[in-house]
């Protein structure tokens, strides 16, 4: 079946291209009409260049509107999109090379010389620059190229992105998300979400990653309607704008910051229609601040690089603090044992989920694709989770992150939820640590309020205690100014695992 995600989208533009599309913090405004000549223009450069149907394209540059229309050039050349983080280093673009095999990398200006060599080093045949800005190579070798590249006609099974995971066990492995993948997902959020003619999104998301890239992008294309683009989330620019706006779409630090602004009040949200959640858990309390403060009830909704969205709080209905809401229509969500044997409500176990959503999967490990889904064509997430009688699902953790101490599992989300409701704790992050008794020992790193108090270690174990099973209970507990968090707003938990790997190396009378 003949499916390009560029053609429904463009069938969505509106019937006026003079209509707004992009409005930049320097009130640039970029039209619809904009957006099609320059990604035709893109798309054409990058065809003479010798890019092909299939072909991998690289993308590490900065956000802006050419940034958008460089990734509509892709899907318009029925190219693989390869969105990459701009703080990835020399050894991981170098992997991204020579396991993507990419024909073309577009990447800033400062950059060339050193990422042009890594890329002409792994056979990558085409360079080009772009910055946040708007110029670069790739402008200046497009500008008055004829703006009527005819649209690839890709199948609904090719592969439209090549996502990469956050690698933190391992080498990174690339996600391979078809065209029906991602606008089967789209079009169920757009209902979902109950997008109208009206909308206008405050977009202040980064464009290498499925939130900002598919889903928030993906569904202002799909409305054809305008949004407001902040380069990198800035709060006070935030505030200013959301009168402007309908929807925003943020990580759990951005409803954090902005609840830390006295400008965010329930007069700047009037025009607000809806605020979602997603990319990493949010803290009830930030819930049930934002909801006392605005006027809004956040929507939290779960998906990963392979799937994209998954389940959703509901639009109309109730949405319940520590839940990502039941599975979105046409996907299907289980919890199973360690020998897939399916659980009964309530019951925590392995997350598993099936739909059109659902990746094609990962980028020449077919043996790794094999392992991860079950032969009833279930996707096994890796999220320990569990769901309610009335279908919603709560993310207990990452399978990865289970901590299983003296032959008990204890799921750290659990520990972290008792020790978040100590006055004085910000926040905490639950790992496990190599322990010479327990094989496993568990360790909370807690960022204190500084303005409320400053609890100690004792006070936080004895706080546990009160609650959960002494297994459950940290053996340590450590302090820290700021948990250490990937580009979405995920804390790092490998990271804290390898910082504080030695704590139970010492002679025991020291731990």
């Amino acid at each position: 079946m003949k499916h390009n995600l560029f053609d429904l989208f463009q069938n969505r533009f509106p019937a006026d291209r003079s209509e707004p599309f992009i409005e930049t913090g320097d009130s640039r405004v970029y039209t619809y009409a904009e957006a099609e000549q320059a990604s035709s223009r893109f798309a054409r450069l990058l065809g003479d260049r010798g890019v092909q149907p299939g072909d991998r394209l690289a993308v590490q540059v900065d956000k802006s509107p050419e940034a958008v229309f460089l990734h509509l050039a892709s899907l318009r050349l029925g190219a693989v999109y390869l969105p990459l983080n701009t703080a990835y280093r020399d050894a991981e673009m170098t992997h991204f090379f020579t396991d993507a095999e990419p024909k073309a990398l577009i990447c800033r200006p400062e950059d060339e010389a050193e990422r042009g060599a890594l890329a002409r080093a792994s056979d990558v045949s085409c360079v080009l620059t772009l910055n946040g800005g708007g110029e670069g190579t790739l402008i200046a070798e497009s500008r008055g190229l004829d703006a009527d590249y005819p649209t690839a006609e890709t199948d609904a099974d090719d592969i439209a992105a090549l996502l990469y995971t956050s690698g933190t066990t391992g080498r990174p492995k690339g996600a391979m998300l078809s065209h029906h993948n991602l606008s089967s997902n789209l079009l169920t959020l757009h209902e979902a979400w109950g997008w109208n003619s009206t909308d206008v999104l405050l977009h202040a998301l980064p464009l290498f990653h499925t939130h900002g890239l598919f889903v928030a992008l993906g569904c202002v294309l799909l409305n054809g309607t305008r949004m407001l683009f902040q380069s990198n989330f800035d709060v006070d620019e935030a505030v200013r704008l959301l009168p402007r706006a309908s929807v925003f779409m943020g990580v759990p630090t951005h409803y954090v910051r902005l609840l830390s602004h006295s400008g965010l009040t329930r007069d700047v949200c009037r025009t607000m229609r809806l605020f979602v959640s997603g990319s990493a858990p949010l803290m009830e309390e930030t819930f049930h601040a934002f909801a006392e403060r605005t006027g809004h009830t956040i929507l939290e909704r779960c998906g990963m690089t392979e799937t994209c969205m998954n389940m959703s709080n509901p639009l109309d209905g109730e949405r319940i603090a520590g839940t990502v809401g039941p599975p979105l229509p046409g996907i299907e969500a289980r919890i199973t044992d360690s020998e897939g044997k399916e659980l009964d409500a309530g019951d925590t176990g392995m997350l598993e989920v099936r739909g059109p959503n659902v990746f094609k999967g990962y980028w020449r490990q077919a043996e790794k694709t094999a392992a991860e889904f079950r032969g009833d064509g279930f996707f096994i997430t890796g999220d320990l989770a569990r769901i309610d009688k009335r279908g919603y699902v709560s993310i207990v953790g990452r399978a990865k992150d289970m901590i299983i101490s003296g032959g008990y599992n204890v799921y750290p989300k659990e520990v972290e939820m008792v020790i978040d409701t100590v006055e004085g704790v910000a926040e905490s992050a639950v790992v496990g640590l190599t322990h010479p008794d327990f094989g496993e020992a568990v360790v909370a790193v807690v960022r204190r309020r500084e303005e409320i108090g400053r609890p100690s270690e004792e006070e936080i174990i004895a706080a546990v205690k009160q609650d959960l099973a002494n297994y459950k209970v940290p053996k340590r507990v450590f302090f820290t100014e700021e948990l250490p968090r990937n580009s979405m707003g995920k804390v790092q938990k490998n990271v804290l695992r390898e910082n504080f790997a030695d704590t139970f190396s010492a002679p025991p009378g020291n731990t």
